[in-house]
């Protein structure tokens, strides 16, 4: 059996937290394998102002923020949610960051290690259009979950993305199911080099193949 993969998405004030955009949204589908087993998902208030243009986008207005829980005790429950699993996000560069600032504001650590489906992408699907996650989700024929740029749907496309990913690699490399540890290692070597990589662990799933 897989091991637990949490895989999340953020919906934002803006672009980074660094420049005090805080979460609006977040959700989080718990997979094993291809198999989604749980899902989290809801609206956070912080009390900073959601441009109109992020509105426009997300469908996410300031009245519904300022109706939705606290966003410590949101992202506790989130914590809670995720326990120990790695974590999974299309873009993790920007999913990770809020991951960490949201819960350093709630006064938690965020120890996750963090794989990425776009960086993953471009390795396994170096031929596709766009590595979008909305264009891979078409390219691919994988299902859509609903309004893009809302944070359940996004981590649903998020997930199936990561399971179809998971599967090919299995077939072309003959191998077992790749797990976190194993795709956070392709997602930092080069194109060129992931063959290489992907044989290197098959040997070393088959006692005395190295050898």
């Amino acid at each position: 059996m897989p091991s637990p993969i949490a895989v999340i998405d953020f919906e934002t004030t803006g672009m980074t937290p660094a420049q005090g955009a805080r979460a609006t949204e977040v959700a989080v589908v718990l997979i094993e394998g291809e198999r989604v087993v749980d899902r989290f998902q809801s609206l956070m208030k912080t009390g900073v102002w959601i441009p109109p243009f992020i509105t426009q986008l997300t469908g996410i207005t300031n009245a519904m923020v300022n109706a939705a829980p606290e966003a410590e005790g949101v992202m506790r429950e989130a914590a809670r949610f995720v326990g120990g699993a790695p974590m999974v996000a299309h873009n993790a560069s920007f999913d990770s960051k809020f991951w960490q600032s949201e819960l350093r504001y709630a006064g938690l650590d965020a120890p996750h290690p963090f794989a990425c489906t776009v960086l993953l992408s471009r390795r396994v699907y170096p031929d596709a259009p766009s590595h979008k996650l909305g264009n891979l989700v078409g390219h691919l024929g994988l299902p859509r979950a609903g309004r893009a740029h809302r944070a359940l749907a996004d981590a649903e496309m998020a997930a199936a993305l990561l399971a179809r990913l998971q599967r090919d690699l299995s077939l072309r490399f003959g191998m077992a199911w790749p797990e976190h540890a194993l795709l956070m290692e392709l997602q930092r070597c080069a194109r060129q080099s992931m063959g290489r990589l992907l044989q290197r662990h098959v040997q070393a799933e088959v006692p005395g193949l190295a050898s």
